[in-house]
């Protein structure tokens, strides 16, 4: 059996010949986590995702949801696929769909754990008493948490992880492990007074630095909601139909993000400047068709048909809008049928100039879209 030093340093070469670009270890003491999280569990800001609730102390006590865990290997891989400026002009065209830059390749926990099982099976070949589990945002794990222990970066205002020399477009990893590795030096956070991320958000989410009540945040509005969408936050969505990317699109940081080589994180299927009237206009066989592989299925075709929707209506008056959504009307989904009603009377009500929504005082400040000026240089 290598030493552990060294065992730690082949594990760190290892990673990165599978494609991880960064490998750190952490201890498993998150109490201090454990604290914050019960307190916005308290506070309800997790809204229908109940899940969050479940496992008791599992989530923030890596040893007993894995018996024996004295270490976590975490890794990061990058993701972005093209410049933010493109992003951001997608994000501005409205009558184009923004899917949040994560979801346009291939589903990330399948990619991760994959590779994640490989490297456990590589450990395991040194330590015949190897006990491990891998997981990519699959159970009761703070993964942010742990690999800012672990010094991949620190967690910024808006909840995302941060590295100052990759920014945060990046999927995490864990590998708990019972081999008492050396853990590696948590960094320091570098937020300082900078707030963008809490000035762009469309719906005010960012409650205050390091708190995001998830019921306003429009990839929980997108993704993790079954039901109907408050109407006070549908006109604030914009063109944005799975997921949000607008905090990480102003981080000053992230002016050092690089584009991803991945192959698997390559957009597929278009889908990074797609119309909206074309993704509305897929049926079932065909969502299920092209999202194969991808993170986007889990939402289902109702769910996709409700958010684009609403898109539809914010987007400008539009004969062919109407047409298209009122081929829905009689769709067989409650919810869907109610935010097609939605988006044609916003489509109507462009005709006589009239808005039909008020925005909430806290919201009436926010935009739909960002200006380009307000996106760091990125050098890739």
């Amino acid at each position: 059996m290598l030493h552990l030093s060294k065992l730690a340093a082949q594990i760190k070469k290892w990673a990165k010949d599978l494609g991880f670009n960064h490998t750190a270890i952490s201890d498993i003491d998150l109490s201090t986590c454990e604290t914050q999280l019960k307190k916005w569990l308290d506070d309800g800001f997790h809204g229908e995702m109940e899940y969050m609730t479940r496992h008791g102390t599992k989530r923030t006590r890596p040893a007993e949801l894995v018996d024996g865990t004295v270490r976590v290997i975490t890794v990061r891989i990058d993701y972005l696929n093209q410049p933010m400026r493109d992003a951001v002009q997608i994000l501005n065209d409205p009558n184009k769909a923004y899917i949040s830059r994560y979801a346009l390749g291939r589903d990330y926990h399948k990619v991760v754990r994959n590779r994640l099982q490989t490297l456990a099976k590589w450990i395991s070949e040194q330590n015949d008493h190897h006990g491990y589990r891998v997981f990519s945002d699959s159970a009761p794990v703070m993964e942010k948490a742990l690999a800012e222990k672990s010094g991949h970066g620190w967690i910024g205002k808006h909840s995302n992880l941060i590295d100052r020399h990759h920014g945060s477009w990046f999927f995490l990893g864990e590998l708990y492990t019972n081999i008492p590795l050396p853990i590696d030096q948590q960094t320091r956070a570098h937020c300082g007074s900078c707030k963008s991320c809490m000035d762009i958000c469309p719906t005010a989410a960012i409650v205050e630095p390091y708190r995001v009540d998830a019921r306003r945040c429009i990839s929980y509005l997108t993704i993790e909601l079954k039901g109907s969408i408050p109407v006070e936050f549908r006109e604030l969505i914009g063109n944005r139909i799975y997921g949000c990317d607008d905090c990480q699109l102003v981080c000053p940081w992230n002016r050092y993000a690089r584009l991803s080589t991945e192959p698997d994180f390559q957009t597929r299927h278009n889908l990074a400047h797609s119309d909206l009237l074309v993704l509305f206009d897929w049926d079932e066989s065909t969502f299920l068709k092209r999202t194969e592989g991808s993170a986007i299925r889990r939402i289902g075709h109702n769910r996709w048909l409700r958010n684009i929707a609403i898109a539809l209506g914010n987007a400008p008056y539009s004969p062919e809008i109407m047409k298209a959504l009122k081929t829905r009307l009689d769709y067989p989904d409650h919810v869907v049928r109610e935010h097609v009603a939605w988006a044609l009377n916003q489509q109507s009500n462009k005709i006589s100039g009239q808005n039909s929504l008020r925005i909430s005082p806290q919201s009436s400040k926010q935009r739909n879209g960002i200006p380009l000026h307000k996106i760091p240089v990125n050098p890739s």
